[in-house]
């Protein structure tokens, strides 16, 4: 679990550094994910945060015909961003941002991970994979692990990084990334 955001300032700061870096109006819930996901903010913080930028004016909310209420960072709520976004500590800033970029490209292809796993005699592991977009599975694999701790490594580094280990297996698979098989 990462260490949680708890200055009032540096919670405002990261809600604004997001929205300034994805660049585009999002709905309510769209930004909840993005801001929530890596445990830096809690719920309860966001909410009540994320209602006095708004009320502050760094925030504005419009209305879309297809898409409902959106709400997009202001010319005042980017300056603060720009001016106050090194407060925040550069890792935070980072993962987050990768973070939200991928859940709202997920979120655009529809696309869904799971992550399942049973145990096997001698404390072995047999784990199952599977990306799927719009329903359809564009990736299912199985593997066989020899400990609890390879699982662990898998299972984070899907979540992190799922369309890395997507292209990496297609690579691999296709040989485009040969080294690794003749090795």
């Amino acid at each position: 679990m990462q260490a949680q955001l708890t200055d009032i300032n540096d919670i405002k700061i990261f809600i604004l550094y997001l929205m300034k870096n994805v660049g585009y109006p999002l709905d309510f819930a769209s930004i909840n994910d993005i801001v929530v996901q890596d445990g830096f903010v809690s719920q309860f913080d966001f909410t009540e945060y994320f209602a006095q930028l708004l009320e502050t004016g760094n925030i504005s909310e419009t209305t879309d015909e297809e898409k409902g209420v959106l709400y997009q960072i202001t010319e005042q709520g980017s300056n603060v961003a720009e001016t106050l976004e090194s407060n925040l500590i550069t890792m935070i800033r980072e993962k987050s941002l990768k973070s939200a970029i991928r859940l709202l490209s997920f979120k655009e292809r529809d696309a869904k991970l799971k992550f399942d796993f049973e145990i096997l005699p001698n404390e072995r592991f047999r784990v199952h994979l599977t990306i799927t977009e719009k329903g359809e599975p564009v990736m299912e694999t199985s593997i066989m692990l020899e400990s609890k701790y390879q699982l662990e490594k898998i299972r984070a580094n899907f979540y992190d990084r799922p369309e890395s280990i997507y292209r990496g297996m297609l690579s691999v698979l296709t040989g485009e990334i040969s080294y690794l098989i003749d090795g």
